[in-house]
């Protein structure tokens, strides 16, 4: 006799724990009625959706979950559920994972290991817990543990020494480029160390900065990789496990490539941030350029062409190549476009400056009004058409501040504020081989935000493939001005960018947010004083 045990990789909206339930229970049927599961598993905090943050404060989603739960277990007889959700115990909050068996929960985890670093603020909400979670089904003794629990030892080594002979961990993981493969490296890790095969579920979907990859997956006892769910896309797959504990071998889905694994984050995180928040589709400013090409290439894909809108805004210093291109490209991705040239309130502005500006040279001053005008344009399409506006500026700009507030940084949000330079160039091409909608051109001309005559990016910035080197080592790793110059970058280079990054952290607090694609972006992630003097 073997157990059937179903894998609920779930796209779940924070704070919806109605809707939340309802997917549970939509779930729970179709794993005991279409696919004769004795249990079914969901992932990490599924009531609530990942990460509830501050709605844990309120009293009222308790309540809300204690309801939850109370349906769930009467609309499920016959299965076997296993969720997560928030508990509040003793006067403590705890991240638990509960069994739900004939209405009532027969078997409660408390999650251990707390991440407190990064993305992560758990301990800012929940007490750990510290005793092991066993229970049975058909006989088979299985633990529990939930996402960070599996990084660290002592959580599986205790539901082994308990007599676990299966392991369930469910999971709330956020992507970041090659996350994956380290996620299958340890579990893989753990099963050898245990003797114990491991069964990983993960959320899928966009909350704000984040995106949950799904990628659940299951290893055997030895830590060989067994069955693999779908990537970025909702999937339910079914395992067949002996009383002993050993896992038939399943489907084992592909890995994407890195660039593909990327573009599908963006894409899925662009289109649950406008799905999920209530907008009627997305606006953007499209210059002819690589960045913007590239988000508007996401947009599309995420909510269909009939769902965004491009504006060209062009100025006195906008090529005639940056407007074919735009208009080729809209054309070839099937969007509605239009033509906006902002020389009229460009002048206007310089007109009514005219005295408080007498006898001041020009500088960029009068490149940021140019900015600012398309932003006051984009802002109010949007506005009146309930259309977010995206933001089209990449991490290199965002790190070093070439960028203007109110400007180009103006919008709701920003689909590529993650992606440095030269990863946007390897996403276009990427793009473009899935089928050709950037024109070449834009991929090979120098780039340029065309606010003065004959602008290029590097009058004002080192090359994008030295910049990125030198961003990736101070702000990702955290590595000093020395220690980069030390592995032979430029003295002067290096401690002019140190000194852009440090002093824009004023712009990059209020620029939209963006989806966490490297280890560590702005935002959540690297969080750092206005006002400094380190």
């Amino acid at each position: 006799m073997s157990l059937r045990l179903s894998l609920a990789q779930l796209n779940l909206l924070v704070g919806d724990i109605t809707g939340n339930a309802n997917r549970v229970i939509q779930a729970a049927r179709h794993a005991r009625d279409k696919q004769h599961a004795d249990a079914v598993i969901f992932p990490e905090l599924t009531l609530t959706g990942y990460p509830p943050e501050d709605l844990l404060l309120r009293p009222e989603l308790m309540r809300r979950v204690e309801a939850a739960l109370l349906q769930i277990g009467a609309a499920t007889a016959g299965i076997d559920v296993i969720l997560g959700y928030p508990k509040m115990q003793g006067g403590q909050m705890f991240n638990a994972a509960g069994v739900i068996r004939d209405g009532g929960i027969v078997a409660e985890y408390h999650k251990q290991q707390l991440p407190n670093y990064s993305v992560f603020d758990e301990k800012r909400y929940f007490k750990a817990g510290s005793e092991p979670c066993l229970f049975e089904i058909k006989g088979l003794p299985i633990g529990l543990t939930i996402c960070e629990d599996i990084w660290e030892r002592a959580p599986a080594a205790q539901a082994a020494a308990a007599g676990a002979r299966l392991l369930l961990n469910l999971n709330a993981s956020p992507y970041h480029s090659g996350k994956a493969p380290e996620r299958e490296e340890l579990l893989q890790q753990r099963a050898r160390e245990n003797g114990l095969p491991i069964i990983y579920v993960n959320l899928i979907g966009g909350q704000d900065e984040l995106v949950f990859d799904g990628g659940s997956f299951a290893v055997d006892a030895q830590g060989k990789l067994i069955q693999r769910s779908l990537f970025f896309s909702e999937d339910q797959p079914l395992l067949e496990i002996s009383t002993e504990g050993a896992i038939k071998p399943g489907k084992i889905e592909a890995s994407p490539s890195e660039e593909a694994a990327i573009y599908s984050a963006l894409v899925l995180g662009v289109r649950d941030y406008i799905t999920k928040n209530g907008f009627k589709g997305a606006v953007l400013g499209l210059s002819g350029g690589i960045d913007s090409a590239l988000t508007l290439a996401i947009a599309v894909d995420a909510l269909g062409a009939d769902q965004v809108e491009a504006v060209m805004m062009p100025s006195r210093y906008t090529a005639d190549m940056s407007n074919e291109d735009a208009i080729e490209e809209a054309e070839l991705l099937g969007v509605q476009y239009r033509s906006i040239p902002i020389e009229p309130a460009f002048t206007a502005f310089q007109e009514m400056l005219a005295e408080e500006f007498a006898g001041l040279p020009k500088d960029v001053t009068e490149e940021n009004i140019q900015a600012r005008c398309r932003g006051i344009l984009l802002m109010a399409i949007s506005n009146k058409k309930g259309k977010i506006l995206l933001t089209t500026g990449n991490k290199s700009e965002m790190s070093v501040g070439y960028s203007t507030l109110y400007g180009d940084m103006a919008g709701g949000f920003a689909p590529i504020r993650d992606l440095p330079k030269t990863l946007v160039y390897r996403l276009a091409e990427y793009r473009n081989r899935l089928s050709p909608v950037i024109p070449r051109r834009v991929i090979e001309r120098p780039p340029s935000a065309e606010l003065s005559p004959d602008q290029k990016d590097s009058d004002s910035l080192p090359p994008y493939d030295i910049l990125d080197a030198i961003l990736l080592r101070y702000v990702e790793q955290d590595q000093s001005v020395e220690q980069i110059i030390a592995e032979g970058y430029d003295e002067a280079t290096v401690q002019r960018v140190a000194r852009l990054v440090d002093r824009n952290e004023y712009k990059r607090r209020q620029a939209p947010p963006g989806i966490k694609i490297t280890r560590r972006a702005f935002g959540r992630d690297r969080r750092y004083p206005l006002t400094s003097g380190f």
